[in-house]
């Protein structure tokens, strides 16, 4: 009688075990998509404040139409990419990133321009905005990392295994031109 007891309380520990280890995995995945849709919000405000920039800019640079169609055609890409994974998302991102660097450095070649209360107040806000994207990525990294550890370290990956949790992606920069600082030429 005492070894079934032991028994019956051997298994309720495992169940306690499983059951609390498959609820920590649940809340890292669920804290892995909640930072994912944090940079969701900040890129969208990205998106959102580009044209506003873009029509301020355009009276100022007519013949800056190369860099004006870059950002342009980067953002296209980056809402077009929008339902993608942060792989897939990550070179996207940083090459409108890199665009709209290039953009605000060539602005700086116009006097009026910078005196220009619009394009100061879209200036702060883009990169007050991408500011927000870069700590909302690090957070994201680091929900990621807490995810992974918890489902590729021992007793916890077993269970990971046996309720198919998957390792989360990083949000990474893949392209080496994206490490470096944009370069502007002024002719």
């Amino acid at each position: 009688m005492i070894a079934l007891w032991i028994i019956l309380g051997i298994v309720v520990i495992l169940l306690l075990v499983v059951w609390s280890t498959y609820n920590g995995l649940v809340g890292l995945r669920n804290g892995v998509k909640n930072a994912w849709a944090q940079i969701d919000v900040q890129l969208k405000r990205r998106f959102d404040l580009i044209p506003n920039l873009m029509e301020t800019v355009k009276g100022y640079m007519k013949h800056e139409r190369e860099t004006l169609e870059a950002v342009t055609k980067a953002r296209n890409l980056a809402q077009s990419a929008a339902s993608a994974g942060a792989a897939e998302r990550g070179p996207i991102e940083g090459a409108l990133g890199m665009a709209l660097g290039r953009l605000l450095a060539v602005a700086e070649a116009y006097p009026d321009l910078k005196a220009n209360q619009n394009f100061l107040a879209l200036q702060e806000e883009l990169t007050s905005t991408e500011n927000k994207i870069s700590f909302s990525r690090q957070f994201y990294n680091d929900s990621v990392l807490k995810f992974n550890n918890k489902t590729q370290m021992f007793p916890s990956n077993v269970i990971a295994g046996m309720f198919s949790f998957k390792s989360g992606e990083f949000f990474e920069v893949t392209a080496p031109e994206q490490r470096e600082a944009p370069k502007v030429k002024f002719t």
